[in-house]
C-alpha cells in the first residue's frame, strides 16, 4: 500500500527559518568557524518569534551543522547548512531506540565471543581499524569508516555465522546510529578510547570484561541530541 497520498503536512515555521538560514550562509559565503547573527537579530530580520529561531538552531545543532556556545553565539561547524529534512529526522528519532537496543544485545554477545575465539588475524584487523579511526580523527574527521571497520572486525572475531547474519540484516540502521553518535561534540575521541578498552579485553581473553566494555560503549552511542529533541509545531 503506497503512502504517496498520505495527508499533506503544513511546513513548520522553524523549517522556513532553516531554509532562510541556509540561503543566508550560502549567499554570504560563510564558512566553518563563522558566527551566525544573534537569535534576537535573526528574529527581527525574519519577522518571526525568537522561539522559532531557537527551534531552528536546535535542529542545526542536532544535525551537527552548528555549535552553540554559552554566551558566545552560534558558529558554523561546516561550510554550508545543507540540512536533512525535518520529517526524516522525526523518522530516525522514532526508530533509533530500537536500533540501539538491538545493537546492545547483539554486540555485547559478539564481544564476549570474540574474547574467547579471536585469532591473531582477528586482533590485527581490530588494531588496523583503530589506527585508521585515529588517522581519520587527527585529519579532522569523525572516524566513521574506522568505527565501521572495528565493529566489523569484532563481529568477525566472534566466529558466529548466525550473529554475523543478524548484524548484516540491520547494517543500514547501524550505520545511521554510528553517524548520529560520531557527530556529537567530542564523541569521536571518546569512541576511539572505548574501542581500545574493548580490544584490550578481547586481546586479554576476558569475555566478561569485553562484554561490559562493549555495553558501556553502545550506551555511550545512545547518548545523542536527536533523542532529546522534540519536533515542535512552531
Amino acid at each position: 500500500m503506497t503512502d504517496a497520498l498520505r495527508p499533506m503536512t503544513k511546513q513548520r515555521l522553524y523549517e522556513q527559518v532553516l531554509e532562510r538560514l541556509r540561503q543566508y550562509v550560502a549567499e554570504g559565503g560563510l564558512r566553518a568557524g563563522d558566527r551566525l547573527p544573534p537569535e534576537r537579530d535573526l528574529a527581527q530580520r525574519l519577522g518571526v518569534s525568537r522561539a522559532s529561531v531557537k527551534q531552528a538552531i536546535v535542529v542545526l545543532e542536532v544535525q551537527g551543522l552548528v555549535e552553540a556556545r554559552h554566551g558566545g553565539g552560534t558558529y558554523l561547524v561546516r561550510d554550508s547548512l545543507d540540512t536533512e529534512p525535518v520529517e526524516r529526522m522525526v523518522e530516525r528519532r522514532r526508530r533509533l531506540p530500537d536500533v540501539l537496543e538491538a545493537r546492545e544485545a547483539l554486540e555485547t554477545k559478539l564481544a564476549e565471543l570474540a574474547a574467547e575465539r579471536r585469532t591473531e588475524e582477528d586482533l590485527a584487523a581490530m588494531r588496523a581499524a583503530l589506527a585508521h579511526m585515529s588517522e581519520e580523527i587527527e585529519a579532522g574527521g569523525h572516524g566513521v569508516e574506522g568505527d565501521r571497520l572495528f565493529h566489523a572486525a569484532v563481529t568477525a572475531a566472534a566466529h558466529s555465522s548466525l550473529l554475523a547474519e543478524f548484524m548484516r540484516s540491520i547494517a543500514e540502521q547501524i550505520a545511521e546510529s554510528r553517524t548520529e553518535s560520531l557527530r556529537q561534540p567530542g564523541r569521536p575521541s571518546r569512541s576511539l578510547s572505548q574501542h581500545q578498552a574493548i580490544l584490550d579485553a578481547i586481546e586479554a581473553g576476558q569475555p566478561r570484561q569485553a562484554a561490559a566494555a562493549m555495553r558501556r560503549h553502545v550506551r555511550t552511542v545512545a547518548k545523542v541530541r536527536l533523542l532529546d529533541w522534540e519536533p515542535g509545531e512552531g
